[in-house]
């Protein structure tokens, strides 16, 4: 089944006023806004490595509650325990059974502060709930509902006590940017006073809603020569001379699902290459490891991809019908 011309203008006009709400509390940032969003609608999850008091907070809070949903914040530390997110199974002698203790990851935003504070063992809590939208615990499987968006952080700058996200965590990320500070213009707004708090910003649409825009999307025309050009994106990334390992196909399939939402939020019915090349430095960057005497020689995963996308043609517009 194929997105309508109609639903398509109504999933643009919906995306634009949820960005606009949440702007309204983060300000300056409509770029960043619009990754998340698009990432929301993709079921899928965004890393942000950003330094401490850019807003990553007041971000997912905006985002929560533009949707009317539940959010969460877990302070990421070396003694976090597993149960400690997902929750835990106690033994009630009044009733002689045991009850679950849901833990702060069933909710429709959980921000995970600092996430490469926790130990591997913890963070490997999150690898089920991130890729199946469900944890299992003493044998009992629950999902966590929909939507449901993990929007985690870490300092790039400081690096001690912390442990380094395994590949398996990283990929299972849709994207990774950053929040940064915001410009100068912006900075004198907040000065005023002014941005909104998260608190008084209305809702736009329900958790109902948003889980509706999720399968519209999910309904976009992918043309076969604009999966084909994420194909050959994608096998570049594995033959590049700097990279050790390249994008996998969790990579390419969640940047096909991003460039589809990105194009329902233009209101169009069919996913471009300008979709692609859009999103590509955001999806794809966090999934490569490079040769260590790549970084020693400065190279970074987004120059990689910047190349890659140089290197690697698009289909023109006359290719694709």
């Amino acid at each position: 089944m194929t997105i309508t011309q109609e639903q398509a203008t109504w999933f643009a006009q919906t995306f634009g006023q949820l960005a606009d709400n949440v702007e309204r509390a983060v300000l300056g940032k409509r770029h960043v806004v619009e990754l998340i969003l698009t990432a929301m609608l993709s079921e899928g999850h965004v890393l942000l490595e950003d330094v401490p008091g850019t807003g990553k907070t007041s971000l997912a809070r905006a985002v929560a509650q533009s949707v009317q949903g539940t959010t969460t914040r877990i302070q990421f530390t070396p003694d976090l325990l597993p149960g400690d997110i997902t929750g835990i199974t106690v033994y009630d002698q009044k009733t002689g059974a045991f009850d679950f203790h849901a833990g702060p990851v069933f909710a429709n935003i959980v921000l995970a502060d600092e996430i490469n504070r926790a130990s591997p063992k913890t963070q490997a809590a999150l690898l089920e709930v991130m890729e199946e939208s469900r944890v299992t615990i003493d044998g009992v499987t629950r999902a966590v509902g929909r939507p449901f968006l993990v929007l985690a952080t870490q300092n790039p700058i400081e690096q001690a006590g912390t442990y380094r996200l395994p590949e398996a965590q990283l990929d299972r990320f849709l994207m990774r940017t950053s929040l940064g500070y915001p410009d100068h213009a912006a900075t004198v707004r907040i000065l005023d006073r002014a941005a909104v708090a998260t608190d008084d910003l209305p809702p736009v649409v329900t958790p109902a809603a948003l889980v509706g825009m999720t399968e519209l999307a999910a309904d976009v025309y992918a043309d076969a020569l604009v999966l084909d050009y994420i194909a050959r994106l994608v096998e570049a990334t594995r033959s590049a001379d700097e990279v050790r390992l390249g994008v996998s196909i969790r990579g390419a399939l969640a940047l096909t699902r991003a460039a589809r939402a990105s194009a329902a939020a233009r209101g169009r019915t069919y996913a471009t290459p300008d979709d692609v090349k859009r999103l590509a430095v955001a999806v794809l960057s966090h999934r490569l490891i490079l040769h260590p005497e790549a970084e020693f020689d400065g190279v970074t995963q987004e120059a990689v991809i910047g190349q890659v996308l140089l290197d690697v043609p698009p289909p023109t517009r006359r290719d694709i019908p």
